[in-house]
Formats: C-alpha cells, sequence, structure tokens
C-alpha cells in the first residue's frame, strides 16, 4: 500500500469520493466531520487534499467558486487493493 492511504482520513476521503462519484471540497469536508462526529481543522483538511492530489490519487477541477475533487485510476486501484488486504485479514 502506498503510504498516502496510511491515513485514516486520506482512505476515507477516497472511500467518499468513490462512493459519489466527485464532491465540492466543503461537501467532501462536511461529510468527513459528520462521520467522525467532530470537526477538522481547514488547513489540515486541504493539506490532506492537496497531498492526495499530489500523489496522484485524486484530480481537482474548479466548478465556479468550488474546488470539486474526484478519485482518479490510480486511487481507484489503491482502494481495491486495500479492500482486498481487509478481505484477506478478516478471513
Amino acid at each position: 500500500m502506498t503510504k498516502w492511504l496510511q491515513s485514516g482520513r486520506r482512505r476515507d476521503i477516497c472511500y467518499l469520493l468513490a462512493a459519489n462519484g466527485e464532491l465540492r471540497s466543503q461537501k467532501l469536508k462536511s461529510e468527513l466531520e459528520s462521520h467522525y462526529d467532530d470537526r477538522i481543522e481547514p488547513k489540515s483538511f486541504y493539506g490532506t487534499l492537496s497531498a492526495l492530489v499530489d500523489a496522484g490519487l485524486l484530480e481537482t477541477r474548479t466548478d465556479g467558486l468550488y474546488d470539486v475533487y474526484s478519485l482518479t485510476d490510480a486511487g481507484a486501484k489503491r482502494l481495491e487493493d486495500h479492500d482486498q488486504w481487509v478481505r484477506t485479514c478478516l478471513e
């Protein structure tokens, strides 16, 4: 597994994008905060997004005033690999 998915938050962002196709950054942040039942510092959240984009696991585009994120093929492959590893561990 790539070091970029060792963080639970990074993985959770990728899972949300896999489930939704693409999300605006604020919606993505809100979804995570709801799941964690805790506030996420914006600097930390956007740093995580940038790291995932830099690693080639996410792509971003601008839609008006909003940044919209989606999973790349490489990101989807990493999630599939991780899911297979989890299934193997649970068997």
